[in-house]
């Protein structure tokens, strides 16, 4: 067809000819025809999107620019969570703009993520040394949702207080949106918090059953104390301790471990990651070893491959949401991976020293503008921080105001006090600028000589005394060169989307384009504090209105908020929204969810926490919804029921035809309907949720809008509803909690900054902008042909499991290996290791059926691609073939041994070393002649999940932490 826009043929991949050499083979003329054929009638949508004309790249690059110039950039030294960083180039260059990085996968097939994994790994390592404790995850999404989880992780870990009705103490000095988020999350999941004044003799034995204690060290105004003793007094109370910290005050301070502390979250930000108007930025949590499968979130674990090599993984799995659902420990399902890594790198980068420098110029300026405010007579609130001063000045408009004449954002931190927090780009000559500011008189600045030892924190006996990072990977690497070459070295061992295609089912593995991923490091918007006045951010909140009126045109929906940062937030957003409209209208009793048992295990966890009990719903053997089990369960629960999550098209992969019906079952019993919009890149353009009965959707703007998945994060699911939700939206979390009893009339926050992970925002924009009405429209129905080549090709090998009344799939096919596996053992985890030898990432393994592979192909690949992972599902059939006919044993099969590194292929005692394996190296290493001049090789074999498991090590692991054999010994 033809495209209007220059960018609709470089997003999509099959050109003219290849697509219409596919449709013919699926039989039919257009794309529109299949689509058509594809979708009931009954949703079909009947008109355009209605955007604005599509724009060509260098359009919406200007489009872009002339947002990004109503920024308005000032030296940021607000604080208040977030702080000026420097991001060093090689990092940006290398990993943050680098599509080896960004396109990569969640690492759940670990043999091809060993580079993303060994770099979560850095983070993990790093975060253990500066918390002081032994366990760490591989990033949570925000501080605020961290502070959250800590709480129920709490509830979780001193369980007999929990039960009891015992509270959590959260302390006044955290970070605004870090009490409003949590006390949201908590009222949910009915744990009981009070914000309380944490005073140095707080006496906690007032407080019966005390399940834990949130204390902010430094606090949200600077202040920095020796909190031993108030962890001592907590613990003694019966109460675990969770502290919150800053990472850099951590290379000074004395660590929360070491202090007694249960539990340490903070944010990794001010460790190279810029301001992004927000986010996305990677929180981090750690904990005792008492605690560590209580844990939420994802740890990344060492275990050894196949032959005794050390290699990572994701530990401690069956936490997942998809075996544990509505008891899941947390609905968080991803993590903020990418900016993990870049906080990782930023400390092998810096390394101990370099760290030590950093915060100790911060330090020094902050202490050094302290003391020059206090000699001009003005008062401070604390005499002991880090690198937040918080001074009493008369006519505080004034002097906001003429900071900001001056270039400086300072916070109000109340009509009283300002707040300035020394970043790392401040300098000497802005101390200097800022007492004149402040105070009205000229001081001399000079830091370099300040020894951190002999200021307040060394005074106050705060600072740590022992080392930090002694970890050789933070200790070697000191020049450019050798850091280039690790960042490559490790991306090299990964399988990201800039070599194959990654065919994973319900996760859409599509282009992200570049043009679309430059705007994201200007300065401009990468720049900007979230709490910066609006007259300084009128280009991110007028981007952010655009794209928000383009997803309502797109879903059909009444409005939608983009502040869910990852799209189990989103879903929690949604049905937040559901239980609250019930509430709001005195239908207290709703309070059950109905979903269907093959739902994604996201969707239960998300009810839970949104205070909903969750009830399943059967599936037919077509794969939709039982509607005599629906019926049965309305009738049992009437009354009680709040609403139901569906996901369509389902995740089974089908077009389910009696969505309407459904919805309409619901709306006739009181519920509201949930579209989750995990698969919308099926719907864009050829339907709409808001239309055809959902009163609430979330989207997740990693997959359907092109986000970057980043190795698992940043992700964006922003929720949109109908007309009578628009109050119950996210609200904004730095607005300060209102006392008194909660009458349910409004939202509330789920993510730490008004517009969550707004940085990214520009990515999802820009593809809206240059694929317009028919570009979007014409990618779903791409999607859907390449599915569908890909289901009929292969229909003869491995079936496929599901489809529509007209013999369709929908966006994505489910393999069915059940009858293949019977008959020759070999399963479907041994086929996802198998076409690692072939240079492909595995599809998604054992979901929503165990026994088979879920693959979406995407409309960014071109039929080449599609016929060459086609090839190597054939030749694995052939494998499987041998097996099946007697010709090999299971064990003895190639499938069963995959998969295989170089060095595996070329050593001398190859035979022995596939243990009694009956096939040949070539077999091995380039089962079809396409692959001898473009072999990927997996940089371990097989992992031993259990091994990783049972014994847990989530830190660098030392040298002789493992017994191999070197190359020469075997």
């Amino acid at each position: 067809m033809a495209h209007t826009a220059p960018f609709v043929p470089r997003h999509i991949g099959p050109q003219a000819d290849e697509l219409q050499e596919m449709l013919s083979y699926l039989g039919y003329d257009s794309s529109k025809a299949l689509a058509d054929d594809a979708l009931p009638s009954s949703i079909q949508q009947q008109g355009p999107i209605g955007l604005p004309d599509a724009l060509n790249e260098q359009d919406t690059l200007a489009a872009l620019r002339a947002f990004a110039d109503k920024n308005v950039q000032k030296k940021q030294l607000i604080g208040n969570g977030y702080y000026d960083t420097i991001t060093p180039a090689v990092i940006r260059r290398n990993v943050t703009e680098n599509p080896g990085w960004y396109t990569a996968y969640t690492p759940y097939q670990p043999e091809i993520s060993q580079g993303r994994l060994e770099a979560l790994l850095n983070f993990q390592t790093m975060v253990q040394d500066l918390t002081g404790l032994p366990v760490a995850g591989a990033s949570l999404l925000d501080e605020a949702t961290a502070v959250a989880e800590a709480v129920q992780l709490m509830a979780r870990g001193n369980a007999k207080a929990a039960k009891k009705g015992g509270v959590v103490l959260l302390d006044s000095e955290l970070h605004q949106q870090n009490i409003t988020v949590t006390v949201a999350r908590a009222e949910a999941a009915d744990i009981p918090v009070e914000v309380v004044e944490i005073a140095d003799d707080c006496d906690f034995s007032a407080y019966e059953n005390l399940v834990g204690v949130v204390i902010s060290n430094p606090g949200t105004t600077g202040r920095v104390r020796d909190i031993a003793p108030l962890i001592a007094a907590a613990k003694d109370a019966g109460a675990l301790v969770t502290v919150a910290c800053d990472p850099l005050a951590q290379v000074l301070l004395a660590s929360p471990g070491s202090q007694g502390a249960d539990v340490a979250v903070g944010s990794a930000q001010r460790f190279g990651v810029p301001l992004f108007f927000g986010g996305p930025h990677a929180a981090f949590m750690a904990c005792t070893n008492k605690l560590e499968r209580k844990m939420p979130g994802r740890i990344v674990g060492v275990s050894k491959d196949a032959e005794g090599t050390p290699a990572y993984r994701l530990a401690l799995q069956t936490r997942e949401q998809h075996i544990r659902r509505e008891k899941a420990t947390s609905n968080i399902c991803t993590a903020q991976a990418l900016l993990a890594v870049m906080a990782g790198f930023y400390a092998v980068w810096h390394g101990p020293e370099g760290l030590r420098r950093i915060a100790a110029e911060v330090h020094g300026r902050a202490v050094a503008l302290g003391v020059a405010l206090s000699e001009a007579g003005l008062a401070l609130a604390h005499d002991v921080f880090f690198d937040t001063v918080t001074v009493k000045v008369d006519e505080i408009d004034a002097v906001l105001s003429a900071a900001v004449d001056a270039g400086y954002n300072l916070r109000r931190v109340n009509d009283e006090f300002v707040g300035i927090s020394v970043g790392e780009s401040t300098t000497d000559a802005d101390i200097a600028e800022l007492v004149e500011i402040l105070s009205g008189q000229s001081a001399s600045i000079d830091t370099a000589a300040l020894d951190v030892a002999d200021g307040p924190l060394g005074e106050a006996q705060v600072l740590r005394d022992d080392e930090i990072l002694t970890h050789p990977i933070f200790n070697t690497i000191t020049s450019e060169t050798q850091m280039m070459r690790y960042l490559r070295k490790l991306a090299d061992r990964d399988l990201a989307l800039d070599r194959t295609m990654i065919p994973l089912g319900s996760c859409t593995m599509k282009l992200n384009a570049a043009v679309s991923m430059e705007p994201v490091t200007w300065p401009e918007f990468a720049g900007i504090h979230p709490h910066v006045p609006e007259d300084q951010a009128q280009g991110w909140l007028e981007l952010i209105a655009d794209l928000e009126e383009r997803l309502e045109k797109i879903t059909g929906y009444a409005k939608v908020s983009v502040q869910p940062n990852a799209g189990s937030q989103g879903e929690f957003a949604g049905l937040l929204a559901i239980h609250r409209y019930h509430l709001s209208r005195g239908d207290d009793q709703r309070n059950l969810v109905l979903i269907p048992a093959s739902a994604h295990g996201t969707n239960a966890a998300s009810a839970a926490l949104a205070g909903l009990g969750v009830v399943a719903v059967k599936n037919a053997e077509d794969g939709s919804i039982d509607l005599a089990d629906l019926d049965a369960k309305l009738e049992k629960h009437g009354e009680n029921i709040a609403g139901i999550m569906i996901t369509y098209p389902s995740t089974h992969g089908v077009y389910e035809e009696q969505v309407r019906e459904v919805c309409q079952k619901i709306h006739d019993a009181g519920g509201q309907v949930y579209i989750d919009g995990a698969n919308l890149n099926a719907l864009v353009g050829l339907a709409q949720p808001g239309e055809f009965g959902g009163d609430v959707s979330h989207l997740n703007l990693h997959k359907t809008f092109t986000i970057p998945h980043g190795g698992g994060g940043p992700g964006v699911g922003p929720v949109c509803v109908a007309e009578h939700l628009i109050p119950f939206l996210p609200s904004d979390p730095s607005a300060d909690l209102i006392e008194g009893e909660d009458d349910y009339s409004t939202g509330q926050p789920v993510s730490a900054a008004r517009y969550g992970s707004a940085g990214v925002l520009p990515i999802t924009w820009s593809y809206i902008a240059m694929m317009g009405d028919e570009g979007l429209t014409e990618a779903s129905r791409i999607a859907l042909v390449n599915a569908n080549y890909v289901s009929r090709k292969l229909e003869n090998f491995f079936p496929t499991l599901y489809k529509g009344d007209t013999g369709l799939v929908a966006h994505e096919c489910i393999l069915d290996l059940r009858e293949l596996t019977k008959k020759s053992g070999i399963t479907a985890a041994d086929v996802s290791k198998r076409l690692m030898d072939y240079g492909f990432h595995a599809p998604t393994l054992a979901f929503p059926v165990a026994g088979t592979l879920m693959v979406e192909p995407t409309e960014s690949e071109d039929k080449g691609e599609l016929d060459r992972f086609i090839e190597a599902m054939v030749s694995i059939h052939g494998e499987i073939q041998q097996v099946i006919d007697g010709k090999v044993s299971a064990e003895e099969s190639v499938l069963r041994h995959a998969p295989f590194t170089a060095y595996s292929v070329t050593r001398d005692d190859f035979e022995e070393a596939v243990s009694g394996g009956k096939f040949s190296r070539s077999q091995a290493a380039f089962p079809v002649a396409g692959l001898r001049t473009t072999k990927y090789f997996p940089p371990v074999r097989r992992i031993d999940d259990a091994y990783g498991d049972r014994n847990l090590m989530c830190t660098c692991p030392p040298i002789e932490a493992f017994e191999t054999e070197t190359p020469d010994e075997a």
